[in-house]
C-alpha cells in the first residue's frame, strides 16, 4: 500500500457506531428487565463489550453505541467500564432515543436508527463510518477491513462470513464478482437454484484458504463500512433497515465491496445461540478465546475477592471472580460473579449469572427466618442444562431441569426456550421445589 494509501486508511478517521436498541424478543425472558447487549456473557463480561473492545483495539476510539429499549443497565455498564483520559480524544458515548421537535417516532430499523443521530454525526470530524451490532460474539481487527476498503477506492464494505449452504439459508447472502465487489444481495435464500446461483466461486477458495472439498457462500455479518459522505447520501431517505433496504439499493448504484472475515463468529440471538456460546467457553479449546491478551476484552473492573473453592469438584468451567464454591460438583459450566453454590448440589451444563451484590448477614438470617433461600444456589440441588439469571435464589433440595418437557414453556418460576430452562432474575426458588 502507497504511503498516500496508508494515510487514508487512518483508524482515527473512523467514527464507530454501535446498535444498542434492539428489543431482543428471542432473548427473552434474558431481555426482559434489560436490553440485549446488556445481556451478561462468560460469567463477567456483557454483549456489549465485543464490538467496543474489537473497535478500541483496531485504533477506533471514537464509539457511539444507540440505545432505545430497556437501556438503563446498559448505561451503567457502559459508564461504568469505559472511561478515557482528558488527553486521549477517545470516547465511548451513549445516544439514547429521543424525540424531536420534527419526528416523534422511536427507532424504526437499523438504518432509522443512524439517521435520528445524524445531528449528532455531522459536526464530528471523520472520513469513515464503522456500523457494528451489539450482540455478536467475534474479535476482529477493523483496520483490515478499512485497509481493503480504501485500497479499493470502495464506497461501503461488508464483512462477510463464508458459511455453509444450511446455514445460508437463514443469513443475507451476498455475490460478489472476482475484486470483491458485491453484485447481489438476497435475504435468506431458500430456492436450491436460487442458492446455487449465489455460491462463491471456487477460485477464490485457495486465496481464501477454503476446503476445496465443500461449497460456500459469503453471509452479511452486519458489519458495515462508509464513506462519510455516502452514509449520509443513502440515509437521505425514509428506509428503516440497512440490511433491508440500505445494502440493496447501494449495491446497484455505488461501489459496495466485500471483506471476507475467517475466524470464530456468532450471532447471539436466540436461548439456544447464547447457551451454546456459553458453554463452549468452558470446553479446553474454546473457538472464542478471551485468553487473547493480544486484543483483550475490557469490561467493568469490579475489584471482587479471589474465587473460593471448598473441597468442590470442578470440571470444564469458568468460574468468576468473587465466588465462593463449597462441596458440590460444578461441569460443563460457566459461574457468574459472586456467585455462591452450597454443599451437595450438582451443577452441569449451566450458565451461572452471578449475583449484582453479596448479601448482608442482617438479610441472609432475614431470609432464613422466613424460610427464604440465601442468593445463589442451595444445599443438595441439582441444576443442569439452564440459564439461572443474576440474584436468583435457589433453595436446598431442588430439581431444576427441562428434562420432559416442552421446548417452550411460560411459569411463574421459570421459562422454557429452545429446550433450555432459564429462571429470571431475581426469582425466589423455594426450598424442595421440583421443576
Amino acid at each position: 500500500m502507497s504511503a498516500a494509501l496508508r494515510h487514508a486508511a487512518d483508524p482515527s478517521r473512523v467514527l464507530t457506531i454501535i446498535m444498542g436498541g434492539g428489543q431482543g424478543a428471542r432473548l427473552f425472558p434474558l431481555t426482559r428487565e434489560r436490553a440485549k447487549p446488556a445481556v451478561p456473557l462468560a460469567g463477567k463480561y456483557r454483549l456489549v463489550d465485543i464490538p467496543i473492545s474489537n473497535s478500541i483495539n483496531s485504533g477506533m476510539r471514537r464509539i457511539y453505541l444507540l440505545t432505545q429499549f430497556l437501556s438503563a443497565s446498559l448505561h451503567r455498564h457502559v459508564y461504568g467500564s469505559f472511561k478515557f483520559d482528558h488527553f486521549s480524544p477517545g470516547f465511548v458515548e451513549i445516544l439514547a432515543a429521543e424525540q424531536s421537535h420534527t419526528d416523534a417516532s422511536w427507532y424504526q430499523g437499523t438504518a432509522d436508527a443512524v439517521r435520528k443521530n445524524l445531528i449528532h454525526f455531522r459536526g464530528a470530524d471523520f472520513d469513515y463510518a464503522l456500523i457494528l451490532s451489539g450482540d455478536q460474539l467475534y474479535r476482529m481487527d477493523f483496520r483490515n477491513i478499512l485497509a481493503e476498503h480504501v485500497e479499493a477506492k470502495a464506497d461501503l464494505t461488508i464483512s462477510t462470513l463464508p458459511v455453509s449452504r444450511s446455514a445460508a439459508q437463514s443469513l443475507g447472502i451476498l455475490h460478489t464478482d472476482a475484486e470483491r465487489r458485491i453484485v447481489r444481495f438476497v435475504e435468506k435464500p431458500k430456492e436450491p437454484d436460487l442458492l446455487d446461483s449465489l455460491r462463491l466461486d471456487r477460485a477464490s477458495y485457495a486465496p481464501l484458504g477454503l476446503p476445496d472439498d465443500q461449497e460456500f457462500f459469503l453471509a452479511s455479518m452486519g458489519i458495515y463500512l462508509f464513506n462519510r459522505a455516502v452514509l449520509f447520501e443513502l440515509l437521505d431517505n425514509s428506509s428503516a433497515d440497512f440490511g433491508k433496504h440500505i445494502i440493496p439499493q447501494a449495491i446497484q448504484d455505488h461501489r459496495v465491496f466485500s471483506h471476507v472475515f475467517q475466524g470464530y463468529w456468532e450471532d447471539i440471538g436466540t436461548i439456544r445461540s447464547f447457551f451454546e456460546a456459553n458453554l463452549d467457553l468452558a470446553a479446553e479449546l474454546p473457538r472464542f478465546n478471551f485468553f487473547d491478551m493480544s486484543a483483550p476484552i475490557y469490561t467493568r473492573l469490579r475489584f471482587l475477592p479471589a474465587s473460593k473453592i471448598n473441597g468442590a469438584s470442578i470440571d470444564h468451567a469458568i468460574i468468576s471472580d468473587g465466588c465462593i464454591i463449597s462441596h458440590c460438583h460444578v461441569s460443563q459450566s460457566v459461574i457468574g460473579v459472586r456467585s455462591l453454590v452450597d454443599i451437595g448440589s450438582r451443577i452441569t451444563r449451566t450458565v451461572m449469572m452471578g449475583s449484582d451484590y453479596y448479601e448482608s448477614k442482617e438479610s441472609i438470617s432475614s431470609n432464613a427466618t422466613e424460610n427464604r433461600p440465601r442468593i445463589g444456589i442451595g444445599k443438595y440441588t441439582r441444576v443442569d442444562h439452564a440459564i439461572i439469571d443474576k440474584n436468583a435464589r435457589i433453595g436446598d433440595h431442588c430439581v431444576i431441569t427441562p428434562d420432559g418437557k416442552p421446548e417452550t414453556v411460560d411459569h411463574p418460576l421459570y421459562f422454557i426456550r429452545d429446550g433450555i430452562l432459564i429462571i429470571p432474575k431475581d426469582t425466589v426458588v423455594p426450598h424442595g421445589t421440583v421443576i
